[in-house]
């Protein structure tokens, strides 16, 4: 009895353990097609969607910028691949 309750708690934590990787898979992505930029030193997100908003509010295409990558704040590093929202490029 003992083995087979541990045969299906194997299953059960592989089973899952696929799904997760899927999921995460899923995420690495990234959205083809869309242009990308490297963040130098110095940059900011503020700075970035400042330069690349021909109008309207900059504070908008940082939440963009934000959502696209995932981002848990404004906060860049370095060396870091940002995607850009589709016609902010001049």
């Amino acid at each position: 009895m003992a083995v087979v309750v541990l045969a299906l708690f194997t299953l059960g934590v592989l089973w899952i353990g696929g799904r997760i990787d899927t999921a995460l898979a899923g995420e690495r992505t990234g959205p083809e097609g869309l242009p990308r930029i490297t963040v130098h030193a110095g940059d900011t997100l503020w700075e970035i969607a400042d330069a690349l908003t021909q109008e309207g509010d900059a504070g908008r295409t940082v939440r963009h910028i934000v959502d696209l990558n995932g981002l848990a704040g404004s906060a860049v590093r370095p060396g870091t691949r940002l995607y850009l929202p589709e016609g902010l490029i001049r």
